[in-house]
Parts: structure tokens; C-alpha cells; sequence
């Protein structure tokens, strides 16, 4: 997918060090630091769909989709741009395209995505409701806010 000068496409092990890169602009504003290990992780051992977002071959962010073993329930994941480029529209671009891309399994029937406070009220403009709360979740002052797509099908 190409807009705006953004090319959209999967992720590469070669991208590692730039994701990682781009991940640390949101650290601590939207991240807790501890969470770099947990993206590691992620980024080693549990990707499914990630997709990465470039503009002038220069990768400016990067979002995921995972699946759940119920087969039906799919989560976006990881979701996260440079802060030089955040209120945009790539991260609502990134968006879009993960729910188009979840539109066209026709298996799955639930959209979800588990954030913090800090990235509600982009997940609501796009549609997401939230449907539940945990305070100090992913670290201290970084709630969990489960967040549901109505509109999948």
C-alpha cells in the first residue's frame, strides 16, 4: 500500500534496529521503558502479521496483528510511529490497513486491541470501543484499556 508518500509492507529481521529505534521516541510518553524488552520479545519469538511503515525508505513506523487461539479473534499489536511524525494521519493509515487486512480473513470474527490510556482516543476516532479497564497494567501510570472493533463484518 502506498499514500502520502508511505509505503506499507511486512516486516523484515533486517528492520529490528530501526523499529526498535523508532519505538524509543515513544519512550516515556506513550511506553513505559521496561516495555522495550517486551517488543524485543515479541519482535523475536511471536510475530504473526507486522508491517512496517516507510517514507523515503526511511522507516517511520510499525504495527501488528496477532491471532488468538480461539481462531476467531484477532489483536492489533505493537502499533507505534516516530514521534516526529505523530497527528499526521500515518498511524491512522497503519490502522486502516490492519483492519482491512483482518476484513479479508473471513474466519476471524472479533477485532480487538489492548493499550493504554494514552492511545484511546485514536483507537475511538477509528471506531474502537472500550469495554474494560486495569489500572498500572503494562507499568506504573500505564493502564490497560481493552478496546473492541464493533464494525468487523
Amino acid at each position: 500500500m502506498k499514500k502520502q508518500g508511505i509505503l506499507i509492507r511486512p516486516y523484515q529481521k533486517s528492520d529490528f534496529k530501526e523499529v526498535m529505534r523508532v519505538f524509543e521516541t515513544n519512550v516515556p510518553e506513550f511506553f513505559a521503558e521496561s516495555e522495550g524488552e517486551d517488543l524485543i520479545h515479541y519482535l523475536n519469538h511471536e510475530i504473526e502479521d507486522y508491517f512496517i511503515l516507510t517514507q523515503e525508505n526511511r522507516i517511520i513506523g510499525a504495527g501488528g496483528i496477532n491471532y488468538d487461539d480461539d481462531q476467531i479473534t484477532a489483536r492489533l499489536s505493537w502499533d507505534f510511529l516516530d514521534k516526529e511524525i505523530q497527528h499526521q494521519g500515518a498511524g491512522r493509515l497503519l490502522t486502516e490497513h490492519r483492519i482491512q487486512y483482518v476484513q479479508q480473513n473471513m474466519a476471524i470474527q472479533r477485532l480487538i486491541v489492548r493499550t493504554s490510556q494514552f492511545a484511546e482516543g485514536f483507537y475511538q476516532k477509528l471506531g474502537f470501543k472500550v469495554k474494560e479497564r486495569t489500572a498500572d497494567y503494562w507499568a506504573q501510570g500505564f493502564d490497560l484499556v481493552f478496546m473492541e472493533y464493533p464494525a468487523l463484518r
